[in-house]
C-alpha cells in the first residue's frame, strides 16, 4: 500500500491550485477547503451547501469515528464558500458531480487530485494529502502538536507527527547529516 505525503512546498500548493482552477472551480475549491480544514475526504464530500454557507463553523459527525467535529471557518474560507455557493441550492451537495445531482465520490476526488499532481510533477498524492498538507503546514506555523493532535483526534503526539510526515522529515535530515 502506497503512503501518500503532504505537499510540503507552498509553491507546489499554488501550482496545484492553478491546475485545479483550470479544470473546474469545484476542483479548486475541494482542494482549498481540504488543505485549510484538515477534514477527511469522506467528510468533505458529504458536506451540503447548508453545512457551510453563512456559517462560522463546520459542524459534522465524522464518518470514520462517529465523533462530533466542530471546525472554525476562517474569513478567507468564508469568502471562497460565498463565491462557490452563490447560485447553489442549500440542500445540494457542496461537491456535486458535473453529471447529475449526486456528489462526487472518493475515487473521482482521487482522480482529480492525481491528474493535477501529475501535471505539477508531484507523486505520492492521494485524497489524504489534503488532510496531511493541512497538518504539516499547521505544525510548521505553530509548532503545536497538542492542538493538531486534538484537531485530528489522534491518540498521541507521535501518531500525529508520523501522520503529517514530520517524523520522516526529521529522520531524513538526521541521516543526511550523519556519516562515519
Amino acid at each position: 500500500m502506497k503512503t501518500v505525503q503532504p505537499i510540503r512546498n507552498k509553491a507546489d500548493i499554488e501550482a496545484m491550485k492553478e491546475v485545479l482552477l483550470k479544470q473546474h472551480y469545484r476542483n479548486y475549491f475541494l482542494f482549498t477547503l481540504g488543505i485549510n480544514t484538515g477534514l477527511r475526504i469522506s467528510d468533505l464530500l458529504a458536506l451540503k451547501v447548508s453545512d457551510v454557507r453563512g456559517k462560522s463553523h463546520i459542524v459534522i459527525t465524522e464518518q470514520k469515528t462517529g465523533k462530533l467535529k466542530r471546525f472554525r471557518i476562517n474569513n478567507e474560507l468564508q469568502e471562497h464558500i460565498s463565491k462557490f455557493t452563490i447560485h447553489k441550492d442549500k440542500a445540494s451537495y457542496l461537491f456535486q458531480s458535473l453529471r447529475g445531482q449526486d456528489r462526487i465520490h472518493r475515487v473521482q476526488a482521487w482522480k482529480i487530485l492525481n491528474a493535477a499532481a501529475k501535471e505539477v510533477g508531484l507523486d505520492e498524492i492521494g485524497t489524504h494529502t489534503l488532510r496531511k498538507t493541512f497538518g504539516y503546514h499547521f505544525y510548521q506555523q505553530y509548532k503545536d502538536v497538542a492542538v493538531l493532535q486534538q484537531i485530528f483526534n489522534h491518540s498521541s503526539p507521535a501518531v500525529t507527527m508520523r501522520y503529517i510526515g514530520i517524523t520522516q522529515d526529521i529522520i531524513d535530515e538526521k541521516v543526511d547529516n550523519f556519516t562515519l
